[in-house]
């Protein structure tokens, strides 16, 4: 097995995550997990067989591997690495990662979250749950879908840039400038990846945001209009009645309580 399916949509339920100390008793280990994911950072030489295929071990390297899968580990002496034991529910859509891979750049954040993991597990499960599922996000972004390469670094940046700066004018050539990369050649890639040009992807994004902010919120109309960039009233008006099918005040009515908010 060189690739497994995980599923992000929700926290796993994290039953074990400690220090796995191998290779004193025997240098040969061999078991399964019949329920249970198994997560290991390793800090050690090793050889690693998943259902028959060989995986090296290294220092830095991640490995992910599901319930009822036959593992045998090969170890070289005293191995210890980190690990996690978890229950991964089928939320969310599914994503193919290497049951091996290099962590990289990863793995001081990697390695930090694990630890605050293990070291919360005896008083604030909660927050060993969450260190593990950001860590998971983090391995399922090691390496690009083989079928789905991910979006260019630029892009990327881009996409950043704007989250980080809806209030603030917004122009092609700033966010150009911010990615690093060309007008025309932001323009291309930003198609590429989001289907959107980058005005209509910063005109979406200003009005999701407004309309959880009128739904959600106590905040007054104008100061809505300003957080997502469109501080002129009339203009957010037209806006949310051509994007989102209606008037700022009657956006803000359908969630009841809040429709008397100040406006």
């Amino acid at each position: 097995m060189r690739e497994t399916e995980i599923h992000l949509g929700e926290p796993p339920a994290v039953v074990n995550a400690g220090v796995g100390v191998h290779g004193i008793a025997s240098r040969t280990d061999v078991f399964r997990l019949p329920e249970l994911w198994q997560l290991h950072l390793y800090q050690y030489d090793a050889e690693l067989i998943v259902d028959g295929t060989s995986h090296a071990v290294r220092p830095g390297r991640v490995s992910l591997v599901p319930p009822g899968t036959t593992v045998r580990f090969r170890y070289q002496g005293r191995s210890e690495h980190l690990y996690a034991h978890l229950r991964i529910a089928p939320a969310g859509p599914p994503r193919t990662i290497p049951v091996m891979q290099d962590a990289g750049p990863e793995l001081p954040t990697l390695t930090g979250l694990l630890l605050q993991a293990i070291a919360s597990v005896p008083g604030a499960p909660e927050r060993t749950r969450a260190e593990i599922w950001t860590a998971l996000w983090r391995i399922a972004h090691l390496t690009p879908d083989a079928g789905r390469p991910g979006p260019h670094p630029a892009a990327t940046a881009a996409i950043a840039y704007i989250e980080a700066n809806l209030a603030a004018p917004l122009t092609v050539p700033a966010v150009a400038r911010a990615a690093g990369v060309s007008h025309n050649h932001l323009t291309r890639l930003f198609r590429t990846t989001t289907g959107d040009t980058v005005v209509a992807y910063v005109r979406r994004r200003r009005l999701d945001r407004a309309h959880h902010l009128l739904r959600a919120s106590t905040l007054s109309i104008p100061a809505v209009a300003a957080s997502v960039g469109i501080p002129d009233l009339q203009a957010f008006n037209k806006a949310c009645r051509r994007e989102l099918g209606a008037s700022p005040r009657a956006l803000r009515g359908e969630t009841g309580p809040l429709s008397g908010a100040t406006s």
